[in-house]
């Protein structure tokens, strides 16, 4: 089975990509919703989440103040560091283990830092989404409700997208024009040649 993974900053069209794979029949794990998943049911998880960010990490009926966190984290970045350095081996277990379970040719991985996390070495190929700088700043915008400030500090905080290039063996472009779906049918044929 080959694994293959999909990155690229936020509002690349990560997500875009990845349902292109899954509609061609092969497995996605969205690394993003599974360690959200992981945060709100894994003991030992949780328990190094409030050793970061205290007791008000979490919500009285148990779950993770996201809103609390994510205003800690991407202003102190030596907390992300320490929630990222806490949550990407869980996720990384989660993902193999998931991965065994699957019969099929290829499963794919979606995560926004997977060349961040190392997990990249776990797979046979990555797949760098791309798009220009102001129509991610839109796209995020647009789907998160945020200011373009409150996107662009979080970018900030993103490896760049030229930095990741390098260990990419694919890119796709998403900016609008180029057609996406002769794009994910190249990486197909690279990593299943028939």
């Amino acid at each position: 089975m080959k694994k293959i993974g999909i990155t690229g900053n936020m509002g690349s069209g990560k997500s875009t990509v990845a349902k292109l794979f899954m509609q061609l029949g092969f497995p996605v794990y969205d690394a993003d919703s599974r360690a959200k998943s992981l945060m709100v049911t894994n003991p030992s998880l949780i328990q190094s989440i409030q050793s970061i960010f205290g007791p008000m990490a979490y919500t009285e009926d148990g779950q993770l103040n996201r809103g609390y966190i994510s205003e800690i984290a991407f202003r102190q970045p030596e907390k992300l560091k320490l929630l990222n350095e806490t949550v990407h081996p869980a996720v990384r277990t989660d993902f193999t283990t998931w991965a065994e379970s699957q019969a099929v040719a290829m499963v794919v991985k979606e995560a926004a830092l997977m060349i961040e996390s190392g997990s990249y070495h776990d797979l046979d190929a990555l797949i760098l989404v791309r798009a220009p700088l102001e129509l991610r700043i839109q796209r995020a915008m647009a789907r998160d409700g945020k200011t373009k400030e409150e996107v662009e500090l979080r970018l900030k905080n993103q490896m760049s997208e030229e930095d990741k290039v390098p260990f990419a063996q694919f890119q796709i472009h998403n900016d609008e024009k180029h057609l996406l779906i002769p794009q994910v049918y190249e990486v197909v044929n690279a990593v299943l040649p028939a």
